[in-house]
């Protein structure tokens, strides 16, 4: 795998910051009407957090509206399913239309994101992807991103190989060009 130059890693970081603090502004309106939304379905928080990883195995919190019941996994993490009975309705919309992800501009202007890269994922599921597909752990060596080829090119179904796959031509071929075309 190549490094990424230095010019190319302060572009990204000056993209990432200037993007996702516009994004924040302007989209402040959409926040607050989804966030409403969520409050008079059920009365629960807007917002969750869960833990993810990034760039080099750094754990993070990531962000979003919250698309499930309140505790949709007090028995554990559990992959999602279409039809799943934990999505609320406002939860349909949402995800249905990404507006569930928003919040992850918040991610990026903190650093803990990129706007272009592979996808989070939690600590446990990298470790059984992992047994399956060692070669899933190279997903660590970018920052996580907001977007990339899995989420463009794949689906909320897309096996974590075909995620790799996706992922790692992203990661061997990524340019300044490359991340304004998946932007």
């Amino acid at each position: 795998m190549r490094k990424p130059s230095e010019s190319y890693l302060k572009l990204k970081k000056a993209t990432d910051k200037i993007l996702s603090g516009a994004g924040l502004v302007i989209l402040s309106p959409v926040f607050a009407g989804i966030a409403i939304a969520i409050k008079l379905e059920d009365h629960g928080p807007a917002l969750f957090k869960q833990e993810r990883v990034t760039l080099n195995g750094r754990k993070f919190y990531i962000y979003k509206f919250r698309s499930m019941i309140v505790d949709a996994e007090k028995n554990g993490a559990q992959f999602s399913s279409k039809n799943d009975s934990r999505i609320t309705k406002v939860g349909k919309f949402i995800r249905a239309t990404r507006l569930d992800e928003l919040p992850q501009l918040l991610n990026i202007l903190k650093g803990d994101m990129s706007i272009v890269g592979p996808r989070p994922e939690r600590q446990q599921y990298i470790e059984e992807f992992c047994k399956e597909t060692p070669e899933f752990i190279y997903r660590l060596k970018v920052k996580a991103g907001l977007t990339g080829y899995a989420q463009i090119y794949g689906k909320y179904n897309t096996t974590p190989l075909d995620k790799l796959k996706l992922d790692l031509m992203y990661i061997e071929s990524y340019s300044v060009l490359l991340d304004m075309k998946l932007i």
